[in-house]
């Protein structure tokens, strides 16, 4: 998948995940950082399930992008409020 088209599809998860997740909007940033590593992470973890990966610009991929970046973002919150 083109690079430009993983960006957008890892700022889109991000945003749903900060959504989802009740993040207050100012770590806008981090949350579409967080979904680009989120939408590997779970396109990693999906393949390794044998559910297949994030394989292009689709619903199924976003899904997959954005319960990871779910899985990211309450890690990241969770080390915040720790550290």
């Amino acid at each position: 998948m083109n690079i430009l088209l993983w960006l957008i599809l890892g700022a889109l998860a991000g945003w749903l995940a900060g959504l989802i997740m009740g993040s207050d909007g100012r770590n806008w940033l981090v949350n579409i950082l967080i979904g680009v590593l989120g939408a590997a992470i779970g396109g990693f973890v999906a393949s390794l399930l044998g559910l297949g990966g994030v394989t292009g610009f689709n619903l199924y991929s976003l899904l997959i992008a954005v319960a990871g970046a779910c899985l990211l973002l309450g890690v990241y919150n969770l080390l915040r409020r720790h550290l």
